[in-house]
Parts: structure tokens; C-alpha cells; sequence
């Protein structure tokens, strides 16, 4: 005799649900953006039938879930890292026609998203995964998770400059910004490379700094997450995270992240 599946309304008290949309976007079928867009155009069942609300409650392995008439499950569990050259948006498209990172990544993939992100001038070390999860364990401020920074500035660091750096830097608005470690990398005549920490990054918080200390950035450069190091993956590059790199990161943010309870 064939098991009927229990309905949405049958169930017991005590099931944990998770909304529609990010049901969808665990299961490594899209961003939950991108989910609810599907949702509300009436392109998702759940049971059979079409539900309209990305917020209602499903059973992820209960509930049979169909997205444009295919039944959605669980996707392999993907992880990748690219070296980003400069100009690249960290966007799946761009309203502007600008070339996204997803120019780096080999065609016919499934869905992965960018973990964090890098601005349009900056290089460096980018994650991707479908595994939306281990990503926010590594993005969330709470997580603390370090990203290392090499910077090139048109001017030569001296010791007041890389400590102002890492004991703040107040701009015009009043907010402070500062790094977690601060240290010179090398230097030339003219200009000099250090490297920067950040535990938890702003957006363009490096940049903003620099300028607040009247220094022009040449190059910024990603060069780890946590314990995972770009190393020597050629610019424009991409490969897979090794086994052993996932664990890490993973059992990093664990680590560093609040405790629970």
C-alpha cells in the first residue's frame, strides 16, 4: 500500500517547517531571491498544488516540491573558489550589462552563489556554493570568520599609518572603522604593500579607510578566508574546494561563531 504524503495542514504540533522560499534555496535550487520570484508568479507546488506564499511552511525529505513542473531535490553539495580579477561585478547579472564572476565559473553548473563579496575593482579569493548553510556560518558578522587583505598604496607605509589603521580610523560621519591586524608586507621607493584583517568587513571598509588616512589604493587583493589561502590559482581562475579546506572553514566559523544555549 502506498504511503499518502501528509499534508501541510496534518501535521503534528511539534515538526519543525522552514518557508517555502528558503526550502527552496537549501535544497540548492537558487537564491531565496530568486525563489520568491518563482513563488509569487505561481511556478512552485507543493503536494501537487500551487502555493503563492514564499513564507509557507514545508517539510524538507516530507513535502514534494516542484519548481516549473519538475520536482526539486536535493542537490550536490558544491564548493568552489575563484581568483577574481579586477572589473568583475560579484552579482549573477547586472542591471548595467556590466561581466559578472560568473564568467569564471565552467558552464552547465548547478546553482551556486558567491559567499560574501568582492567590489568591482578588487582581486582575489571568492568563494561559491550551493550549500546556503556553511555560507552563512562564514559570512554571518557573529562568525568572525578573518579575511586577509594584501593592499598596494601610492605611498610608502610608515608605523604611525599601519597603527592608526588597526586602532581606528574615523571618517567625516563620525564611524570609526579599524582592522584586526595590520602589518607591512614590503615596499619600494614610492609605494608599499601591507596587509590588512578584517574580522568583520563593511562595504568597501578597507577603501574607506585608506582614504580616511589620505592614502590612494593601487590594488586590493583577497588572499584567504579563515584558514582557506588563494595561494596559487592563476587570476580568472576557479577550482573546487578540497575536502580538507571545507572542514576548516567550516569548523572555523564553529569555532569562532557564538556559542548556543
Amino acid at each position: 500500500m502506498k504511503t499518502k504524503r501528509p499534508s501541510l495542514r496534518n501535521r503534528s504540533e511539534g515538526e519543525k517547517h522552514v518557508g517555502l522560499a528558503r526550502a527552496i534555496s537549501k535544497l540548492g535550487h537558487g537564491s531565496r531571491t530568486r525563489a520568491v520570484a518563482l513563488i509569487r508568479a505561481g511556478k512552485v507546488r507543493v503536494n501537487g498544488n500551487a502555493v503563492r506564499n514564499p513564507e509557507a511552511p514545508v517539510r524538507l525529505g516530507r513535502d514534494r516540491l516542484e519548481v516549473q513542473g519538475r520536482e526539486v531535490r536535493v542537490a550536490q553539495k558544491m564548493y568552489f573558489m575563484v581568483n577574481k580579477p579586477r572589473g568583475l561585478v560579484t552579482t549573477a547579472s547586472d542591471e548595467k550589462g556590466r561581466e559578472t564572476v560568473y564568467a569564471l565559473l565552467p558552464k552547465g553548473l548547478p546553482w551556486v552563489a558567491p559567499v560574501g563579496r568582492l567590489d568591482q575593482a578588487s582581486e582575489g579569493l571568492l568563494l561559491f556554493t550551493n550549500d546556503s548553510e556553511w555560507a552563512a556560518g562564514i559570512t554571518e558578522p557573529e562568525s568572525h570568520v578573518e579575511k586577509t587583505y594584501h593592499v598596494q598604496m601610492g605611498v610608502v607605509a610608515d608605523a604611525g599609518m599601519l597603527e592608526r589603521l588597526q586602532h581606528g580610523v574615523e571618517l567625516p560621519d563620525g564611524e570609526v572603522l579599524k582592522a584586526k591586524r595590520v602589518a607591512l608586507v614590503r615596499e619600494g621607493e614610492k609605494n608599499s604593500w601591507i596587509e590588512i584583517v578584517l574580522e568583520q568587513g563593511k562595504n568597501r571598509q578597507i577603501r574607506r579607510m585608506l582614504d580616511g588616512v589620505g592614502v590612494e589604493v593601487l590594488r586590493l587583493v583577497r588572499v584567504a578566508i579563515g584558514p582557506v589561502q588563494l595561494g596559487e590559482l592563476a587570476k580568472g581562475g576557479y577550482r573546487a574546494l578540497r575536502a580538507e579546506e571545507r572542514a576548516a572553514l567550516g569548523r572555523r566559523a564553529r569555532e569562532l561563531g557564538p556559542r548556543k544555549g
